[in-house]
């Protein structure tokens, strides 16, 4: 764990579009530029940590998914190669390469686009108060990270305190009309089963993620990132047994620490424990070397 953490950037004479909870991004005019830092955020607060080679595992998943998945759906992302970046990028390469990529400037759809296969998280949640998930029925008698019988579309959108807020698909229709939130959802399934059947033979199944879209001369393109581990819950296969919380790769586990010394999720945001960095490092490193098939250290050390 001796990778430097990366908490925000810097390019001096690169225009600054927006700082995310985890990603630093620059106007290079036709296009953007997205920086993927070591931030974490949980409950929407960013922490004080960053997580060692978060960065990069996020920008290199988010380039596997984009590629594989590019026959279903065309996405943002131009290139991840910082030797093909504009000249202007160059002096700064060291520092962003593995951890950036340039993407088509986009006409963001304010719906988070997400896809359950398993009843985890809010979904759970809400299902034992209810028997509903965004107000869809659901089975009788389903247990906690019970596999659903088909994955289900759950849209939802950020509330005005900056929360995720689940809507019904009807209140999706009418924020962006039916013939745009049919063209999501079918294309958000497809996107789902066939990365959920990748990944299961990699030793991961993906209970649950998170799409984002976009607008490009009209035509429907996945934006921002994609299947990584802070858009997605990754379950390790072999330890999977429904009735329970799951073994993750990803970002419950930090919230499950942040839950358990009893935050009330507030400012001030507590540090984690030098413990809880790394393996929160770790667990994302693992889910990159499953799902690629590579080593990100060994990728990033030559």
């Amino acid at each position: 764990m001796s990778e430097e953490v990366l908490m925000e950037t810097n390019l001096e004479g690169v225009k600054l579009f927006k700082r995310g909870k985890v990603r630093d991004i620059y106007d290079l005019g036709d296009m953007l530029l997205f920086v993927a830092t070591d931030r974490i955020s949980a409950f929407d607060y960013v922490l004080p940590n960053g997580i060692p080679y978060k960065g990069k595992v996020l920008t290199g998943l988010s380039a596997f998914w984009f590629e594989f998945t590019k026959d279903i759906s065309p996405n943002h992302m131009i290139t991840a190669d910082v030797s093909q970046y504009p000249e202007e990028l160059q002096k700064f390469a060291d520092l962003l390469r593995g951890r950036s990529m340039l993407v088509r400037k986009a006409e963001r759809i304010d719906i988070e686009c997400v896809v359950r296969g398993y009843i985890a998280g809010s979904a759970w949640r809400e299902y034992r108060e209810s028997g509903t998930v965004c107000g869809m029925k659901l089975p009788e008698g389903l247990r906690e990270s019970d596999k659903l019988p088909e994955p289900i579309f759950t849209p939802a959108t950020k509330s005005e305190t900056g929360h995720d807020e689940n809507i019904p698909i009807s209140k999706m229709i009418d924020l962006i009309g039916r013939e745009l939130t049919d063209r999501i959802i079918e294309t958000s399934l497809k996107l789902y089963r066939k990365a959920a059947e990748y990944a299961e033979g990699r030793g991961i199944i993906i209970a649950d993620t998170k799409f984002e879209f976009g607008l490009i001369d009209g035509e429907l393109v996945v934006i921002d990132e994609m299947l990584t581990p802070d858009s997605s819950r990754f379950w390790d296969k072999a330890d999977y047994e429904p009735g329970r919380p799951q073994k993750s790769f990803d970002k419950q586990y930090v919230r499950d620490y942040l839950e358990s010394i009893g935050w009330n999720k507030q400012p001030p945001v507590p540090s984690l424990p030098d413990e809880v960095v790394r393996n929160t490092s770790l667990k994302y490193l693992e889910a990159y070397r499953r799902i690629t098939g590579r080593d990100l250290l060994e990728d990033h050390s030559t």
